[in-house]
């Protein structure tokens, strides 16, 4: 349809610019002597008034990969052009209303060519030079005859669309309605079949029709009409000649020539199918015998000038056209490609999109297929959990979490999936904060070996979060850390005396211990602390000393008895209990037989009730009185003291049993 349109108007360009005798050119009304030609509205005759020039750029920043609408071409645009402003990995598509893709449709990118769509051809140019930084493009003549929309596939930032395109406005000069022509003369760039019926101001639709030529010309998807025209045989001349061929001057036949000049075949077609081209190959003859003779023996002059002649005009056979693959739909792992797959015949030079069922003697290329950039990186968690940052209260725990390649290497967290990383810190609660002292036994050992001297113990005010007392800090009652303690009466004269050696600085380690030096002189019963000149004949025993009681441990702490929970007939106190190490941090290195009890029973004995003398009954019917409970008014409750305070008993106590 569409190729038959489209060497039919060809013929009329051709036609169209034939000179007349006189020098007189035909105008675009095709009358003789016309100077009327189309505007830029396609108005024969226009003055480009009617014409609004619609421009633009699509310079809109785009953030998701795909396909976006870049501009609306109207039905009836003409002087279409849509192009890129600067080269990028972006591509240009077009589509109809109609659903159908024309260029770079479906995630499959076409090669640059002539698509035909909305009635008119679109040139898709895409410079490829390294040096140019030219965009795509989209080019068409028009007019279009239905509505087209344009895409960009973004890939990368827009650099901005130029688009133009010219439409007929309100106060245009209408279109004129030519004579009716005869049968094969042009009309509107056409040629009208003979016997067709088409009349004036008819619109294409009206005519559609499908035509093939010399086998069957290929379909193509346009709603143009499409005409048949009348073919020249090879081995015929054509009836027409160009305007810059002057004819020979007409000459006398000469009866004594007896060679003239003529056609012996033609040269070879220049192409096998798809329309290629021929021209006749002229000899010098005998006029009576026919016999080829040398060209000198002919009038060079006569010697009629070649044209060329279509041969082969029947469609090539169809191909699949493939394109380009695109992109892989993913970076790393598998992913999906996609490319355009066509159906296309050569024809009049042209390759041409055409209905599928023309390649149905073809195996189809795929037009999707997997693919994979590389092996996807994932995420590795490398340590356990820490410990919770804070002993008691609301803290943070981490761990290691990292990136790691398909050959085990650490790489950038970009490599994996955001999405899907593990949490590499988090909240921990160790319970609510409070505090308590804690204690350590007396020491066995007296400080002095005789007479008055001291024991001690470890006081240590630590958090407390397992006891359930309402414990919120330690506060000024601190237990005493040293007792009082006597290993009997020293006797003697005037000497140094030494008490006995404190505890060690520290519980393990290397600490140091100190001691008490006094010059003293004993009696039978008593001693005497002299001043300490008075022993300076003797060696002072040393104050200090280094210690190393054992390697370091842990030990049991506890706190001090909570109240009883009852005054009387049985309740229970409690206290905390732990074990810490050297460093008063939490270990679990004590010896279990060891531990103090966390919970004792206190208050065994009965609950006695004060004897209250003044408290009697000074009713005999008393018993009405609580019955009819009265006993929450003042006066019953003196009046009948004694049975409103053993009903009141009773309840205190059923209450304190629950």
């Amino acid at each position: 349809m569409f190729v038959s349109y489209l060497i039919l108007t060809l013929l009329h360009v051709q036609t169209a610019v034939l000179a007349r005798p006189g020098g007189e050119s035909i105008g675009c009304d095709d009358y003789l002597g016309s100077d009327k030609v189309v505007d830029k509205c396609g108005v024969c005759g226009g003055d480009n008034t009617g014409c609004q020039v619609v421009s633009g750029v699509f310079k809109h920043a785009l953030t998701s990969l795909g396909y976006h609408r870049v501009v609306e071409i109207p039905q009836g645009a003409t002087k279409i052009n849509i192009t890129e402003m600067y080269k990028s990995n972006n591509y240009l598509a077009l589509r109809s209303r109609s659903g159908r893709s024309i260029i770079n449709g479906n995630w499959a990118i076409d090669r640059p060519g002539k698509y035909e769509g909305g009635g008119t051809m679109f040139t898709y140019k895409r410079p490829n030079e390294i040096s140019s930084t030219a965009g795509e493009s989209f080019l068409a003549e028009g007019p279009t005859n239905e509505i087209l929309d344009v895409y960009m596939i973004h890939q990368q930032p827009n650099p901005g669309v130029h688009y133009e395109y010219v439409i007929m406005g309100n106060n245009a000069i209408s279109p004129q309605v030519l004579p009716h022509r005869r049968p094969g003369e042009p009309f509107n760039g056409q040629l009208v079949p003979e016997g067709g019926n088409q009349q004036e101001g008819e619109g294409k639709e009206g005519n559609e029709e499908k035509a093939d030529v010399h086998g069957g010309a290929p379909e193509i998807f346009t709603s143009e009409s499409a005409q048949t025209f009348p073919v020249r045989h090879p081995d015929r001349f054509s009836p027409h000649r160009p305007d810059s061929v002057v004819p020979p001057a007409p000459q006398t036949p000469r009866r004594s020539r007896d060679h003239n000049w003529k056609q012996l075949g033609t040269t070879e077609c220049s192409t096998t199918c798809g329309k290629g081209s021929q021209y006749p190959i002229f000899r010098c003859v005998n006029r009576n015998t026919h016999e080829e003779v040398p060209e000198s023996y002919c009038d060079s002059s006569m010697k009629p000038t070649p044209e060329e002649e279509p041969c082969n005009i029947f469609p090539c056979p169809a191909f699949w056209d493939i394109g380009e693959w695109s992109e892989c739909s993913k970076t790393c792992g598998l992913g999906m490609q996609h490319r355009q797959v066509l159906c296309r015949q050569v024809y009049a030079n042209r390759s041409l999109t055409v209905q599928p069922y023309r390649c149905q003697h073809l195996e189809k290329p795929e037009t999707t297929s997997t693919c994979q950039l590389k092996i996807c990186s994932e995420w590795q968690i490398r340590t356990d959990w820490t410990s919770c940052s804070v002993p008691c209260g609301v803290g943070q725990r981490t761990r290691d979490v990292k990136c790691v390649s398909n050959i085990g290497d650490v790489v950038d967290d970009e490599e994996c999936n955001m999405k899907l990383r593990p949490n590499d810190i988090e909240n921990c609660d160790m319970g609510p904060c409070a505090k308590s002292w804690f204690l350590t036994e007396w020491s066995e050992r007296c400080s002095a070996e005789c007479g008055a001297g001291v024991r001690t113990r470890s006081v240590v005010c630590m958090t407390n979060h397992v006891s359930s007392l309402p414990l919120e800090g330690c506060g000024n009652n601190r237990p005493v850390e040293a007792t009082p303690c006597d290993n009997g009466p020293c006797t003697g004269e005037v000497e140094w005396f030494a008490g006995s050696w404190s505890q060690c600085s520290i519980e393990c380690g290397s600490g140091t211990q100190q001691r008490e030096v006094i010059c003293v002189r004993k009696n039978a019963d008593t001693f005497e602390v002299l001043d300490p000149y008075e022993c300076s004949f003797l060696e002072r025993p040393p104050s200090q000393q280094s210690c190393h009681l054992k390697p370091c441990g842990a030990k049991w702490f506890n706190t001090e008895w909570s109240m009883c929970s009852k005054s009387c007939q049985g309740g229970f106190r409690v206290r905390e209990v732990r074990c810490l190490s050297d460093e008063m941090t939490l270990s679990n290195l004590c010896d279990p037989q060891l531990k103090p009890e966390e919970k004792e029973s206190c208050n065994p004995q009965d609950c006695v009730p004060e004897v209250d003398e003044s408290c009697k009954d000074r009713y005999y019917n008393c018993n009405v009185v609580v019955q009819a409970r009265l006993c929450v008014y003042n006066y019953y409750k003196t009046a009948c003291c004694v049975s409103c305070t053993r009903v009141a008993n009773r309840h205190s106590g059923f209450l304190g049993s629950r």
